[in-house]
């Protein structure tokens, strides 16, 4: 895939322009937005999304086009795990309804700088350690498993009190004087000829480095549907930048959601699978086949692995509005 200079620069474009619009349309003036603002504007990230897949597909062809829509449908099903913790980070620090749009945004876009950060290097890695694909699988395979494991759990497991400051807050929050509450929608606030940091800072810093641990994960996923940083970083961008209206929108319905980490988990299971398979078929490690290729296994094209993802978040959002449905009407049949 030949991308010009221009073509990063308009994807930039884009991308600083949806910034520009949710910080002048929305978080500039503080308010809670409504279900309906919330379904609006999560329709509209969805349609720039898919409008920016087709002039994909147009320009550079329908390979290259369900290789951007595969990793946007798997990077946009990752990030609603996101939204768990940002549902308990924001509790934790009890930030005030009306400012937690601008929360979202800054941390979002910090989330996206530091993502920018992990696709070149993974790009770099894979151009030149092609046995990076075992590590990336073999890592996928066992995140699978965890998400297995966390859905066996219990639906309230999602507690205030599960959320635990990184080193890294911490040790901003020691070292830098912080005011004893917020103070409207002001980051840093001067006070008696003293500057001091508040804690809507701590919380936009805690959210985007908190997104790292997601990146480990849905970078090295994206990577084995399509080898492109373009369409990579793309694909994460429209993803990440959606995920604040999709927060308002869904926030009281995710613990609805109980077959989410298994779907999570079929969905990793299988780009782990892949990933491994497709390091197989490059095999150059001596110990494994000789150092040749092994190719016993075919590798699923892009359009069958779209495919398989699409329909187990179709599968996951079914299963679990049957089972709320379900759960619902039994409480309701004992209350009487």
């Amino acid at each position: 895939m030949d991308v010009h200079a221009l073509g990063w620069i308009a994807l930039a474009a884009i991308i600083l322009t949806m910034i520009t619009i949710d910080v002048v349309g929305h978080v500039r003036t503080p308010h809670e937005p409504s279900m309906r603002e919330a379904a609006v504007w999560s329709a509209a990230y969805i349609a720039m999304a898919c409008v920016f897949g087709a002039v994909v597909w147009a320009v550079w062809g329908g390979q290259y086009g369900q290789e951007y829509f595969a990793g946007y449908v798997t990077e946009k099903a990752l990030s609603i795990d996101n939204l768990f913790v940002f549902v308990i980070m924001l509790a934790a620090f009890r930030v005030p309804r009306d400012y937690q749009q601008e929360v979202l945004l800054a941390g979002i876009v910090i989330a996206l700088v530091l993502r920018l950060v992990f696709i070149l290097a993974g790009a770099a890695l894979i151009e030149n350690f092609s046995a990076i694909f075992y590590v990336f699988g073999a890592w996928l395979i066992y995140t699978a498993v965890s998400q297995v494991r966390e859905g066996a759990g219990r639906p309230d497991e999602h507690e205030v009190e599960e959320y635990r400051p990184s080193g890294f807050v911490r040790l901003v929050a020691r070292v830098v004087p912080m005011t004893d509450g917020f103070v409207g929608g002001k980051v840093i606030h001067r006070h008696a000829g003293r500057t001091m940091i508040t804690p809507m800072l701590l919380c936009i810093i805690a959210i985007g480095t908190a997104d790292v641990m997601f990146a480990v994960d849905s970078i090295p996923a994206i990577y084995s549907l399509t080898s492109e940083p373009f369409l990579v970083f793309a694909a994460n961008a429209f993803s990440l930048l959606g995920l604040r209206q999709l927060y308002f929108l869904i926030d009281g319905l995710l613990d609805r959601l109980v077959y989410l980490h298994y779907g999570l988990a079929a969905i990793l299971g299988f780009i782990g699978l892949k990933l491994i398979n497709h390091a197989l078929h490059d095999n150059e490690l001596s110990f494994i086949n000789g150092g040749r290729p092994w190719e016993a296994v075919p590798e699923p094209s892009i359009g069958v692995s779209l495919g398989f993802i699409v329909v187990v978040v179709a599968l996951t959002v079914v299963a679990s509005a049957l089972s709320s449905r379900r759960a619902g009407g039994a409480e309701r049949a004992g209350d009487r």
